[in-house]
């Protein structure tokens, strides 16, 4: 579990962490250098899962040796089956990260939206509907690290 009270946001109390796949963890359906570490780390604290349409076919190989909680999602209807998902785990407990259109659904539900800059860019959607923009997976990972930085950036 994650913790942090953030005055004028919400006292965040986080026990998932959600992940989009390709565009956010991975390029071409391969992990990111140095994401596969963070989230071995961060799955002390959070329970980690991604949700992927797994468009290069490359989840399941890329997560094999981490203790995450892998879906692979029928293609269409991503965006309306992360938020399902994401209301399932309980939205309150829920950060997610995402980069794509199709992850504007549940960056909005969750307590902690994060949307991330990629070499696949970031859907305008993604952006709006977020709390926080970064430009990129290792930054987002870093703030679940050190979450007392997000009292900076999200403070009243």
């Amino acid at each position: 579990m994650l913790s942090i009270d953030i005055p004028g946001f919400r006292n965040l109390s986080l026990a998932h962490l959600v992940l989009d796949f390709n565009g956010t963890l991975a390029v071409d359906g391969n992990l990111i250098t140095g994401v596969f570490e963070r989230l071995k780390d961060l799955a002390a604290d959070l329970k980690v899962h991604v949700l992927t349409a797994d468009t290069f076919g490359q989840a399941r190989r890329a997560l094999a040796d981490l203790e995450v909680q892998l879906t692979i999602l029928k293609a269409g209807q991503e965006a309306e089956a992360k938020l399902a998902y994401v209301q399932a785990l309980g939205p309150d407990q829920v950060v997610a990260i995402g980069n794509g259109r199709n992850d504007r659904l549940m960056l909005r539900a969750a307590a902690l939206g994060m949307a991330v800059a990629g070499m696949e860019g970031t859907a305008v959607e993604a952006l709006t509907a977020a709390h926080v923009f970064l430009p990129g997976i290792h930054e987002a990972l870093a703030l679940l690290e050190q979450p007392r930085r997000l009292v900076a950036t999200l403070r009243a």
